[in-house]
């Protein structure tokens, strides 16, 4: 057993099992912080729960409490509201509240793309031809205004359709989803995984418009569009440089993590549940997009152009505003996160 006086001879690094350099941080101001989050299950929040699952939200000195809620825009409501400190949600949501002159900041990007998929009823599919057919559908939403919402509002102005021809209808998470295609609920809708690979493989839908891989994102949206964010208020971060640091470095080990990790050991890591009602489709569904998680949590401006074009093209509104992109995101926080754990995870 080692005495007081051998532990204190360690290196810090090892007595608090954190990659060197990591101990000299400051302590953070507000360790016990919420975070939001729409739809934690969905594989594109992985990386959250991934972080928590290692330990590293409480290497860095964070305890912080994780909520999950109906959708992007429920999480997002949260901040504004101030019962939350940071959200993980759509980069989208940075651009829409500059606009309404309320300053949130995104601090790391987790996904690449917005990972979800429009899929229809297969009693509806043999009519679908091109997005013209969506005039009419019921289409199931994780929540009205988020993410999954303005996708197909893009697909359907871009064919000369207007979004208020289709009816948007809440499911919430991918559970929600399948309930609502199975019990005839809705037409079609958008969806993340595990959920897309049960309703494919069970013949339940047909995919039709696809942004869980980069050649998919590019297809719908003419470009690699920046999706999972964890973004703050700017005041908050502003009081509180030493959590969102802390925060960050905990979210970048996870991505590096992911990025040299197995399928199955990623499955392994993320709650049981998740893989229900079947693992190997669990599996599967990881295998098939593994290029939706950020390998560093960089943003990119040009990225960030495509996701302000699409919300332009939905939002007539923003077309009259002076958006800042450069200040919808900050890579200083990743920058020093990647310098202080060099080539290690």
């Amino acid at each position: 057993m080692l005495r007081r006086r051998d532990l204190l001879a360690l290196p810090i690094s090892l007595v608090c099992g954190l990659p060197e350099g990591t101990w000299a941080q400051a302590k953070p101001e507000n360790p016990s912080l919420r975070v939001t989050v729409g739809g934690r299950a969905f594989l594109q929040y992985a990386p959250l729960t991934i972080a928590e699952q290692l330990g590293y939200f409480n290497e860095a000195g964070l305890a912080p409490q994780i909520i999950d809620v109906a959708g992007g825009a429920k999480a997002l409501e949260a901040l504004v509201g101030g019962s939350a400190e940071l959200t993980a949600g759509a980069f989208d949501h940075t651009i829409q509240m500059q606009a309404k002159n309320q300053e949130i900041v995104g601090v790391v990007l987790f996904g690449r793309h917005p990972t979800f998929a429009l899929a229809v009823r297969s009693e509806r599919a043999d009519a679908y031809h091109d997005p013209k057919d969506l005039r009419g559908m019921r289409i199931g939403v994780t929540a009205l205004g988020s993410q999954t919402q303005f996708m197909i509002e893009y697909i359907a102005i871009q064919v000369g359709l207007a979004p208020s021809e289709i009816s948007f209808v809440s499911v919430g998470g991918g559970t929600g989803a399948v309930a609502a295609i199975r019990n005839g609920a809705v037409d079609a809708v958008v969806t993340g995984e595990p959920a897309l690979t049960e309703l494919t493989s069970s013949g339940d839908t047909k995919i039709v418009a696809d942004t869980r891989t980069s050649e998919g994102t590019i297809s719908v949206f003419g470009g690699l569009y920046p999706s999972g964010t964890i973004y703050a208020r700017a005041g908050f971060i502003d009081r509180n440089p030493q959590t969102i640091e802390a925060f960050v470095l905990a979210m970048v080990r996870a991505l590096r993590w992911i990025n040299q990790a197995s399928v199955e050991e990623i499955a392994d890591l993320l709650p049981r549940d998740w893989a229900k009602p079947n693992r190997d489709l669990f599996l599967t569904s990881i295998r098939g997009t593994r290029d939706m998680f950020s390998p560093e949590g960089r943003f990119s401006l040009d990225e960030a152009r495509v996701a302000l074009h699409v919300l332009s093209t939905i939002d007539p509104r923003l077309r009259n505003v002076n958006i800042n992109l450069e200040a919808t995101f900050t890579n200083a926080f990743v920058d020093k996160a990647r310098a202080t754990l060099g080539g290690k995870r």
